[in-house]
């Protein structure tokens, strides 16, 4: 797995942030790359970016991935920033290993992320109509060309095979019964016009984990990290403040 390892001070805990399906660690923008309190470490899923593989299937094998970077980067733990999927891989391992979490920032996620079947098919049968559709429903009304742009060339750069594997993984992930489990601290970040993960997901999972913070972000769209990034990054040294 490719892994840009930004860590200032190796002493210091490590933040994974770890990206949604189709994407890879340039889908974090440099606010978050290279925040004053976030020591980053950015992967790039296995089949995405910059990391060969076909990818998985499920979210506990992308988990599992996860783990075996840390082992590898020699990790103990660490604060989870994830996005959409990337969001659901960090719950899964605030649950099955919470020794090596100290944290979780949740972005335009939650416990549950379903998927129309329709576009579990399409996305392989009709790329092209499928990827402009989901960019369609990734952006907030006004979002700069240049952002949507590279959005889409990321989403290209994905095997649709792949992608269809995310999209798979995410249909098959629901920790709602779990989610009383977590106990670590969490920032569950919502965009308050985000069509693919609502904001009412972002509140049922917050509600779900005990002292979890929402924040909803006005005018956000699912890309809310990319649309706002001061506003996030404000967030999330506002949240890390509150942990001290």
């Amino acid at each position: 797995m490719w892994v840009a390892d930004q860590r200032r001070d190796k002493e210091a805990p490590a933040a994974i942030l770890i990206h949604g399906a189709g994407g890879s660690h340039l889908n974090f923008p440099i606010q978050l790359r290279r925040h004053a309190r976030l020591n980053a470490v950015l992967p790039d899923l296995l089949g995405h970016g910059k990391s060969a593989g076909d990818g998985h299937s499920d979210i506990a094998g992308y988990g599992r991935d996860m783990l075996a970077l840390m082992d590898a980067l020699e990790i103990d733990s660490a604060i989870l920033v994830g996005h959409s999927m990337g969001g659901a891989i960090a719950q899964w391992l605030a649950l099955e290993m919470p020794a090596r979490v100290a944290g979780l920032a949740l972005i335009c996620t939650g416990a549950r992320l379903p998927v129309n079947p329709a576009l579990i098919e399409a996305i392989v049968a009709f790329p092209e109509a499928t990827i402009k559709q989901l960019l369609r429903w990734m952006w907030a009304p006004g979002a700069e060309d240049e952002l949507v742009e590279a959005a889409e060339a990321i989403l290209r750069d994905c095997d649709p095979a792949v992608l269809q594997g995310d999209f798979i993984a995410c249909a098959g992930f629901d920790i709602r019964l779990r989610l009383q489990e977590i106990r670590v601290p969490a920032l569950v970040v919502a965009g308050e016009l985000d069509k693919m993960t609502p904001p009412k997901l972002s509140a049922e999972l917050a509600a779900g984990i005990p002292d979890a913070r929402l924040c909803v972000i006005p005018g956000g769209g699912h890309m809310v990290h990319l649309e706002q990034p001061e506003a996030l990054a404000s967030e999330i040294d506002a949240w890390l403040s509150s942990l001290v």
